[in-house]
């Protein structure tokens, strides 16, 4: 008898196929689980990834599927996994990802009882919706899913939750890692005094001024926005360029502030605002975001720890964090292995999640045991 066929529930034994991508993360969550359920074991499902030397692959499973509750995790930010394609070391992207996501999905053959697909980092987010003549990745990714037969879906904080209105018919959850990144902030920061009188959350544009909103409401703050100004007759690496970044919001002279975001790509909007701030004389200036990819390096966060400018980075471990970012003094990583594991641990009991779509009640808790101590 395997490990896995010793855990029977009367909703399906629970098995985690965790891709290569996110094997760090998947291999936390396993030993939660374990804790939480009391037991010996492994709930982790092993699964090949295999790849051909002109760059083709499959995946393969090792231990019967049939019946299994499955939660297949794919990291499709994760840059770090490699393959050698005629003799060339290539980096997987998000297509080859999502593509193993696939193959899983394609190797259970229908032998399970339910299939949950959690990609922390939504594939495709950022191409949520058309302007003009381009294509719509994201929502054809979640109707292939469909199609496929994945009966759930579980990401985190995606870039537009209104492309789930592409598969109307199919559980679509959006997860928010707010509690735990506040708790960090907490934990880090010994001296941090979470008060209106003394501190700002700040939306670095528009598109985000609904999650600084919340974090403002729940830790009794003021909030404060910064308008990107773009050059829409330029384009430069896909995008518009920004101009200026225009503040409107409470002055912050000797205020510490938070800024918060869903992704830190380059990071040039995120310093370029930090630098506006420290210029009108705030305080400490943190940066919590779900994401962080730095995708131009670590160099200038460097920089401008270095000057001064920005206190500390926080970011959870949904994504790949290299062992660079790792080591960085300015940078502090958010576990979120805890929180999958519960979440995991209850659909696969087919318990409600509800209470962890809404997180306002134990922040609360949090900052009065803060105030307490």
């Amino acid at each position: 008898m395997s490990n896995s066929q010793m855990f029977t529930h009367i909703n399906g034994e629970l098995g985690l196929i965790v891709l290569e991508s996110c094997k760090e993360l998947g291999e936390k969550i396993n030993e939660h689980i374990k804790a939480r359920r009391k037991v010996e074991g492994n709930f982790l499902l092993p699964a090949r990834e295999i790849r051909f030397s002109n760059g083709e692959g499959k995946v393969k499973l090792t231990e019967s599927v049939r019946g299994k509750d499955i939660y297949i995790l794919c990291d499709i930010g994760n840059y770090s996994c490699t393959y050698s394609m005629f003799g060339i070391e290539n980096h997987k992207g998000p297509d080859e990802h999502f593509q193993d996501i696939k193959r899983t999905v394609s190797a259970i053959r229908g032998k399970a009882r339910r299939i949950t697909v959690i990609m922390p980092l939504l594939y495709e987010s950022r191409q949520h919706r058309r302007k003009g003549r381009e294509s719509l990745d994201c929502a054809l990714a979640l109707q292939e899913l469909e199609r496929l037969g994945v009966q759930e879906i579980l990401t985190f904080d995606a870039h537009d939750p209104n492309v789930q209105n592409a598969i109307p018919l199919l559980s679509f959850e959006n997860l928010y890692p707010t509690y735990d990144i506040l708790k960090t902030i907490i934990t880090e920061e010994k001296n941090i005094e979470i008060h209106k009188d003394n501190m700002l959350v700040i939306s670095p544009d528009t598109g985000a001024m609904d999650r600084a909103i919340y974090y403002s409401s729940v830790l009794g703050v003021d909030v404060g926005l910064f308008y990107k100004r773009r050059d829409h007759s330029t384009i430069v690496n896909g995008k518009n360029p920004i101009v200026k970044h225009e503040y409107m919001g409470r002055d912050v002279e000797n205020q510490d502030v938070l800024i918060v975001d869903d992704m830190i790509a380059s990071g040039e909007s995120v310093l370029d605002i930090a630098k506006e701030l420290k210029s009108r004389k705030a305080g400490n200036v943190y940066i919590a975001t779900t994401f962080a990819f730095f995708t131009e390096g670590l160099k200038k966060f460097q920089e401008y720890y270095d000057n001064g400018i920005i206190t500390r980075v926080y970011s959870t471990n949904l994504t790949y964090i290299s062992p660079e970012l790792e080591k960085a003094e300015w940078f502090k990583r958010v576990d979120m292995s805890e929180f999958i594991a519960r979440i995991i641990n209850r659909l696969n009991k087919d318990q409600s999640i509800a209470k962890f779509m809404d997180a306002t009640y134990v922040i609360q808790e949090l900052l009065e045991n803060k105030v307490s101590k």
